[in-house]
C-alpha cells in the first residue's frame, strides 16, 4: 500500500498546535526584549483577617507591590543574568560603601517609622475605622518604598499584612509597660526607636523596657558595657537568658521524678549536708574578708534594682528575680487595677515565645525557628497581679546593610534561603580561620601563591571543607555545598559560632575576642591526595600541573591512530635516531592497536 495521503484528513493536534503557537508574533519594544503585562492586584483582601506573615517576596511579587502602591501600571522586563567569580567578596561592601551607608543611615534615622494607627472615637464606624487603617498602612509603606528607592538604602523585609500590626497597636493600647525583647548580640538591630516614640503617643504615663535575652551569650563585662549604655539612653534594661532558664527547669523535674528511689534520696541528703558545711566555711571567710577589706560597692551581688530611677544591673536575671522585677518596675496608673499589664513585643526568633514559657515554667506559647510562628497576641497571668500580653513577632522596618546580615541575625529564615553565598562570606569575615577550623575539625585551603595570607576564607573554600568533611555529598561527587552553608548558619544563628556586636560607644576589636587556636595546626599537604583535591575550589594547581608536565617525558612519535611504532625512535631532542627509515611503511600488516574511550583514558583527573 502506498503512503497515506496527509492532507486528506485533517489532524486536530496539529491544528491545536499551528492555532496556538505557530506563525504568531510576539510583541517585541525597540531593545528587542520579550515584555509581559498582568493585572495589579495587592494580593490581599483587607476586608478579612489574614494572619500569614510576609516578608520575604520575590523580585517579582515585590515589583507588584511597589507599582501598586506608586498607583501606576507597568511592565515587567525579563532580568539579564551576571555570572560572578566565587573568590570575590559577593554580595558584601567594601569599606568605603559600609562608611558611606553609615551615614545614610544616621541621616534618615527619622524617617524609620512604624504604621500608626488612625484616631478614632465611640462615633467611628468600624468600615470608616477599617478604611481609615488601610489608606494610613498604604501611605506608610509607600513612604518607605520612596525612602529606598530615592536614597538606595537597604531595610529588612518589614511586616507587610496589616493585621499583625494591628495585633501590636491593640498591645500597646492595653499594656502598660511594653518589653522590646532583643538579642543579645546585636541589640541595636532589633530596637525600634519609633516604637518607644509611639507608646508615648499612645499614652504619656506607658513604660518602655529593653529585656536583652540569650544574654548566657555575653561575658559579664559586655553585659556592664551595654548596662552602661542603656543608662545614657535612659531606658529600663534587664538581661535574661531563656534557654539556661529552661534547662534549670528541665533538671527539677528530672530530679522531682528521682525523688522515690531510696538511694537517691540518701545521696540527696549526703549532698544537702556538704553543701551546709561548705556555706558555713564560706561565710567564716567572708567575715574575714570584710575585716581585712573595706567596704565597697558589690553590684552583681547586691540586691537587684528596682525602681524606676536605679541604674541598670549587668547581672544575668534568673526567673524569680525577672518576676520581681516586672513586678515593681511600674508604679504608675495601670490599664487594669486589680494588675499590671506587661507588653511583649520583639522580633521573630529573638526568644520571645521562649521567654514567655520559662516564665511560666509549662509551654503556654507555640514555639519554632521559623521566624512568625505566633499569629496572634494571647493574655497570659504569670501572677495574680502581672498579666503578660504577648504579640505576634513583627520584623519592624530597620536599616541593614546587606541581605546577607539579616540571614545572620535570624531574621530571614534559612530554609528559605535562595543564595547562601553573601551569608557564608559575611560570615567567613567575622569568624577568623582558625575558629572554624578548631570547632569542625576541618582544614580550609589556604590562599595560592600571590594572594593575601592574611585574608578570610572564602565561601567555597570553607563548604568544601565542611562538605568533605561530614559526607555531604552530591551526584556527581562533589561536596554538597548548599546542604553544608545550612548547617553553618543555623550553627552561626544558635550561637554556636559565636560573634557579638558592641555599643556603638566601645571599638569592636575591644569588645568582642576570640580564643586563640587549640588544635595543632595540619597543613594541605599531610592531607590525603583525594581530600586535598576536594577542598580546593580549582581542582588544578600550577604547580602538580608543571610536576605532571617534566615528569611525563615523551619518549615516542605522536601519529594519529597509533603511538607505538617500533621502527621509529626518537632522542631527547626530538630529532630522528639514525638507523631508523622514515620512508618506509612499518604500519603495514600490522594489527593497529585498540583504541581507548577517553572518559577511561583521563579518568585520573576527575579523581576527588
Amino acid at each position: 500500500m502506498g503512503k497515506k495521503n496527509k492532507g486528506s484528513a485533517p489532524n486536530l493536534g496539529r491544528q491545536l498546535i499551528k492555532d496556538r503557537f505557530g506563525h504568531t508574533q510576539r510583541r517585541k519594544v525597540d531593545n528587542d526584549t520579550m515584555l509581559h503585562t498582568t493585572e495589579l492586584q495587592d494580593g490581599y483582601d483587607w476586608g478579612r483577617l489574614n494572619l500569614s506573615s510576609v516578608t520575604e517576596e520575590s523580585s517579582f511579587q515585590a515589583f507588584l507591590r511597589t507599582a501598586e502602591l506608586a498607583g501606576t501600571e507597568f511592565q515587567a522586563e525579563k532580568l539579564n543574568i551576571t555570572f560572578v567569580n566565587p573568590k570575590q567578596r559577593v554580595g558584601l561592601l567594601s569599606k568605603t560603601q559600609e562608611q558611606l551607608m553609615h551615614q545614610k543611615h544616621q541621616q534618615h534615622r527619622e524617617q524609620l517609622k512604624i504604621p500608626r494607627r488612625p484616631k478614632w472615637n465611640k462615633d467611628t464606624s468600624p468600615e470608616e475605622l477599617e478604611r481609615a487603617e488601610n489608606e494610613a498602612f498604604l501611605d506608610w509603606r509607600r513612604d518607605l518604598a520612596l525612602l529606598q528607592e530615592d536614597e538606595e538604602i537597604l531595610m529588612t523585609p518589614y511586616e507587610k499584612n496589616l493585621e499583625f500590626w494591628r495585633q501590636l497597636w491593640r498591645v500597646v493600647e492595653r499594656s502598660d509597660v511594653v518589653v522590646q525583647i532583643v538579642d543579645a548580640r546585636n541589640p541595636m538591630l532589633f530596637r525600634s526607636l519609633d516604637l518607644e516614640r509611639y507608646v508615648k503617643e499612645v499614652g504619656a504615663h506607658k513604660m518602655n523596657m529593653i529585656l536583652v535575652n540569650k544574654s548566657d551569650l555575653l561575658t559579664a563585662e559586655q553585659r556592664r558595657q551595654w548596662a552602661e549604655y542603656f543608662d545614657n539612653e535612659g531606658i529600663r534594661t534587664a538581661f535574661y537568658s531563656a534557654t539556661l532558664v529552661e534547662e534549670e527547669l528541665k533538671r527539677e523535674a528530672e530530679a522531682a521524678r528521682q525523688e522515690h528511689f531510696p538511694e537517691v534520696q540518701e545521696l540527696r541528703q549526703a549532698v544537702e549536708e556538704i553543701g551546709q558545711s561548705l556555706d558555713k566555711v564560706e561565710d567564716t571567710l567572708n567575715a574575714i574578708e570584710k575585716k581585712l577589706k573595706p567596704e565597697e560597692e558589690d553590684v552583681e551581688q547586691g540586691e537587684l534594682p528596682r525602681l524606676p530611677s536605679d541604674k541598670n544591673s549587668s547581672r544575668l536575671l534568673s526567673r524569680l528575680e525577672l518576676i520581681e522585677f516586672l513586678r515593681h518596675i511600674y508604679s504608675g496608673p495601670r490599664h487594669t487595677d486589680q494588675h499590671v499589664t506587661i507588653g511583649m513585643v520583639g522580633y521573630p526568633n529573638v526568644g520571645k515565645s521562649s521567654t514567655i514559657n520559662s516564665l511560666m515554667t509549662v509551654k503556654k506559647v507555640s514555639v519554632s525557628a521559623t521566624p512568625g510562628k505566633t499569629k496572634r497576641f494571647q493574655t497570659l497571668f504569670l501572677e495574680e497581679d502581672i498579666l503578660l500580653c504577648d504579640c505576634p513577632g513583627l520584623v519592624m522596618p530597620s536599616f541593614v546593610l546587606t541581605k546577607a546580615d539579616m540571614l545572620l541575625n535570624g531574621i530571614l529564615p534559612i530554609d528559605q534561603m535562595r543564595d547562601h553565598v553573601p551569608a557564608v562570606n559575611l560570615l567567613c569575615e567575622r569568624i577568623p580561620r582558625h575558629v572554624l577550623e578548631d570547632k569542625y575539625g576541618i582544614v580550609i585551603a589556604k590562599p595560592l601563591e600571590g594572594e593575601d595570607m592574611e585574608r578570610p576564607p572564602h565561601s567555597e573554600e570553607l563548604l568544601l571543607a565542611y562538605g568533605y568533611n561530614r559526607g555531604f555529598m552530591t551526584s556527581n561527587g562533589q561536596p554538597d555545598q548548599s546542604r553544608s552553608a545550612r548547617y553553618v548558619l543555623k550553627d552561626y544563628v544558635n550561637g554556636k559560632l559565636l560573634f557579638a556586636l558592641g555599643p556603638p560607644s566601645v571599638p569592636q576589636e575591644e569588645y568582642h575576642t576570640f580564643p586563640e587556636r587549640q588544635r595543632k595546626v595540619v597543613e594541605e599537604s599531610q592531607l590525603p591526595s583525594q581530600q586535598q583535591r576536594a577542598i580546593r575550589i580549582e581542582k588544578s594547581q600550577s604547580k602538580a600541573l608543571d610536576q605532571q608536565f617534566f615528569d611525563d617525558k615523551p619518549s615516542h612519535a605522536h601519529v594519529k591512530g597509533r603511538t607505538n611504532f617500533p621502527h621509529v625512535r626518537l632522542a631527547n631532542d626530538g630529532s630522528l635516531v639514525e638507523g631508523t627509515d622514515p620512508a618506509s611503511k612499518p604500519w603495514r600488516h600490522v594489527k593497529k592497536e585498540r583504541r581507548e574511550k577517553l572518559r577511561k583514558k583521563f579518568s585520573h583527573l576527575d579523581d576527588h
